[in-house]
């Protein structure tokens, strides 16, 4: 199940701007603390490096991706989810506007 929403959260009111602008998210942080990125990537291919462990899943659009270490590129849609391990990285190639929730730790 995709996540629609999430109650009672702290919005960051200023976007994160990456890549010229190819990814633009929001970070939340909820009640309990727990902290999430909402976001859209553009159509671009792009490397993110992770500091804790992240879960990004897809709210709309597509993706294909490949973790560090890898060298097969996996696709992940609406409702999918793929994690990707802390101190690592993931190439991510997106071919239409990927709308995503990033979940940390």
């Amino acid at each position: 199940m995709t996540t629609e929403k999430l109650d009672v959260a702290s919005v960051a009111t200023k976007a994160n701007v990456y890549f010229d602008g190819k990814c633009v998210s929001h970070g939340i942080t909820l009640a309990d603390g727990t902290k999430k990125s909402v976001g859209v990537i553009l159509p671009a291919t792009l490397t993110f490096k992770t500091g804790a462990a992240e879960v990004m899943e897809c709210v709309a659009g597509a993706c294909e991706y490949k973790l560090a270490g890898s060298e097969a590129w996996k696709k992940s849609g609406p409702g999918e989810k793929f994690s990707v391990p802390a101190d690592s990285s993931f190439e991510i190639r997106v071919a239409e506007a990927y709308h995503y929730v990033c979940h940390f730790g």
